[in-house]
């Protein structure tokens, strides 16, 4: 994406969240919170669209290093306009620089190569850098520090991670990216590498169901630093991992085999997820 129009994407940020799974869980917070999640969010998504834009290599590059170095304007207190609505949050809620980095790191990934099957240590710096650095931005909004918030950020941020590779299989071969891991394919008699071989490749199924099984270990984790915490406190991460869990799930149950039903939380189903959790507040409940 053009710089101009990440930078205007990112001036709003609850715009840049509205259309996505997250939206709901961040609008269960309180308002200094949400907003913080919104930005953080926001910066997120402009990245992400730098990395996954059509122009050149370089010029993605180039634009991540923008981003870079508006990370480091704003924790010298300079913050560019873009960079704005994040100036509160870290302050109030003491967010690292090197997480907003972390994921700038991970955008490069996508922007240098496509991905094609990495091994699964590439796969774990992956996922931390593009989903665990969110969730060390996010814990301390959510009121989770030290050893728990490592430990969510950790477990929750792979399992949403997984899920979204298995989730977005074709989308990501469209581009010509495949993130399941070199050793699941090995393993299933797979040897090809590009996208569209692996996904018409009868062992698939083989390939998937232990990123599954990984996906639902995490999951797991992340249900029991929460339960030792306040319904109050993890009610936004846990919204969070039960949408994610709903489409896993459904995805294993759907199967792997082409044609492939593209799965989504979709709001009829959020709305009964949260329904059924007791997670809903009356504006929550207009929102969705």
């Amino acid at each position: 994406m053009p710089a101009m129009a990440s930078a205007v994407e990112y001036r709003n940020p609850e715009a840049s969240v509205s259309g996505s799974s997250f939206y709901a869980a961040m609008r269960v917070l309180p308002s200094q919170q949400r907003r913080a999640m919104f930005a953080i969010y926001a910066f997120c998504r402009a990245v992400d669209d730098v990395a996954d834009g059509n122009t050149e290599r370089h010029a993605r590059l180039a634009e991540l290093g923008a981003w870079r170095r508006d990370v480091d304007a704003l924790y010298r207190g300079e913050a560019p306009k873009r960079m704005q609505p994040l100036a509160e949050p870290v302050r109030a809620f003491d967010l690292q620089r090197e997480d907003f980095l972390s994921v700038i790191d991970g955008m490069e990934m996508d922007a240098r190569a496509d991905i094609r099957a990495p091994d699964l240590a590439t796969v774990d710096v992956y996922c931390d850098r593009v989903a665990c650095a969110v969730g060390r931005l996010a814990v301390p909004v959510f009121g989770i520090r030290g050893q728990d918030g490592a430990a969510l950020a950790l477990h929750l941020g792979s399992g949403l991670q997984l899920t979204n590779i298995l989730r977005d299989l074709d989308e990501d071969a469209l581009k010509g990216r495949l993130y399941l891991p070199r050793e699941a394919l090995q393993a299933a008699g797979i040897g090809a590498t590009d996208p569209a071989s692996v996904l018409a490749h009868p062992a698939l199924s083989r390939v998937c169901e232990p990123v599954v099984d990984s996906a639902r270990g995490h999951f797991a984790a992340a249900h029991r630093v929460m339960a030792r915490h306040s319904h109050s406190r993890v009610r936004a991460p846990r919204l969070m991992a039960l949408v994610y869990e709903n489409i896993l799930e459904r995805l294993a149950v759907r199967g792997w085999a082409a044609p492939r039903r593209p799965i989504r939380a979709g709001r009829a189903r959020l709305l009964w997820i949260v329904l059924r959790h007791g997670l809903i507040d009356m504006n929550l409940r207009r929102e969705i």
